[in-house]
């Protein structure tokens, strides 16, 4: 998340980690606060008081865990495997389109389109547009983000990384 508020910078109470490993994660995370959604940076500031006092449940450190775990998405490499087989994935995600040219036509999933033509894709490029709404973009994970992931494009580009085996 571009322009985030670092959690830990705002939160912490600027102790050493000490052996602690929950601060010890949460300090992890300052650097990555780019990597995280709106609700995860919520998640790490609810945290940061609780941190140094050994306040967090199971399943607040699990979470945590999870969050300093969590790898750079690589969004050019992604977009790039996605490319090699954007026709295909047109097709399981858009399956009562077609091709026409180098275009994947087909009714805009997202709101009540009753024929296909004016939701297109290009396969080639990425480049997409919803001509009747405005809606554009101009990659696979956009696209992916505007079709099953409320725009979020972190969320888009993770799960085409796992359907890509990236």
């Amino acid at each position: 998340m571009k322009g985030a508020v670092d959690p830990c910078t705002q939160y912490s109470c600027g102790e050493d980690a000490g052996g602690n490993e929950a601060a010890s994660l949460l300090h992890a995370c300052r650097a990555r606060a780019s990597l995280y959604t709106p609700k995860e940076v919520e998640f790490l500031r609810s945290v940061g008081p609780l941190v140094h006092g050994g306040g967090l449940s199971r399943a607040q450190m699990e979470w945590l865990k999870k969050l300093a775990e969590r790898e750079p998405l690589d969004f050019d490499k992604i977009n790039q495997g996605a490319l090699a087989v954007l026709p295909a994935l047109c097709q399981r995600w858009l399956p009562t389109g077609g091709l026409r040219g180098k275009e994947w036509v087909s009714v805009n999933p997202t709101r009540a389109d009753g024929a296909a033509g004016s939701f297109a894709i290009n396969t080639v490029t990425g480049k997409w547009a919803d001509f009747a709404t405005g809606d554009k973009g101009g990659d696979p994970i956009s696209l992916a983000a505007y079709l099953f992931h409320n725009n979020d494009q972190g969320a888009a580009a993770r799960d085409l990384k796992r359907m890509l085996g990236q």
